[in-house]
């Protein structure tokens, strides 16, 4: 075991291990620490604690010092200095007639270098872009073309369950999201009910997919058949997941239907072939699916 130090940077949100050495880090918020792209300002995200070697990305650097006043300074300036750097790139962009959506600015902790961050729905030719920046700020330039779902976590926001985007406030990895999930937990397969900020799927479809795939293992699909206790054959009508029960609809023996709830372990079934009754993504149409497609999260 090795103890580490979880430093937070701004721009990625993702926690990466420093060796603190003897420092004390109790009420410091910020340190500065050496990264490939040089010296870095980064928020300590909590105390030091004890990792396997195999958490580790070898060779584990130190932390640099703790952040001073002047430290603090530097990185309020560089904030502003981004501001500034943001508007000039607006202006040659629309003087190139570029078409890519400017989103961020980054100043490295010691002014070596400025990132640029973009999106664009093809690649672009930025190289004239370029030229001008670095005439400008005489230092290295940088432009990064990120995706659709990079832009919301730079960007922020509220989702539709009223608090932060998870992107953007704690979660530093997006895991892959598809229908199939959304499908597994009976969510409603319109897309602008499942889709975030970003036009991808949301995140928080993949929370619960470990807990519904597990109760979904003894449940039928709507339109599987199955044989009651007495006797009497049935049609899944729907299933309620968290309550493990289900709705038939059982045919009687004086040929009258009557709709009746049962527990996974109260019936026999028959599972449906593929060219059986339909569920709701099989009766989309091609064009539905695609559309659908394209909202997943690798």
């Amino acid at each position: 075991m090795t103890k580490v130090l979880g430093i937070k940077f701004r721009q990625t949100g993702k926690i990466y291990y420093f060796d603190p050495g003897e420092l004390e880090i109790a009420s410091q918020k910020y340190a500065i620490v050496e990264t490939a792209r040089g010296l870095e300002y980064g928020e300590i995200a909590g105390p030091v604690k004890e990792v396997s070697e195999n958490e580790i990305v070898a060779p584990l650097k130190p932390v640099i010092r703790l952040a001073t006043k002047d430290d603090d300074r530097i990185f309020e300036e560089n904030r502003v200095k981004e501001k500034d750097a943001f508007n000039v790139c607006l202006e040659k962009i629309e003087k190139h007639g570029l078409e890519m959506k400017l989103v961020d600015v980054e100043y490295t902790f010691d002014r070596n270098k400025i990132l640029f961050y973009f999106t664009a729905d093809g690649r672009v030719d930025f190289r004239e872009l370029v030229k001008d920046l670095a005439y400008v700020y005489h230092t290295r330039i940088e432009l990064r073309q990120i995706g659709v779902r990079d832009e919301t976590k730079a960007m922020g926001g509220y989702g539709i369950c009223g608090r932060p985007f998870c992107c953007h406030t704690w979660q530093t990895d997006f895991v892959p999201v598809s229908i199939r999930m959304a499908k597994d937990q009976n969510l409603s397969l319109n897309p602008t009910k499942i889709s975030g900020s970003c036009g991808r799927l949301m995140c928080c479809i993949k929370y619960e997919e470990e807990a519904y795939r597990e109760l979904n293992k003894k449940l039928p699909k709507p339109g599987d058949t199955a044989t009651t206790e007495d006797g009497y054959h049935c049609v899944v009508d729907s299933v309620n997941i968290l309550k493990q029960k289900i709705r038939v609809i059982v045919h009687m023996d004086n040929d009258e239907k009557e709709a009746r709830e049962y527990g996974p372990d109260d019936l026999k079934f028959q599972r449906r072939g593929k060219k059986g009754n339909q569920d709701q993504a099989d009766r989309m149409s091609e064009e539905e699916m695609k559309a659908l497609k394209a909202l997943e999260q690798e």
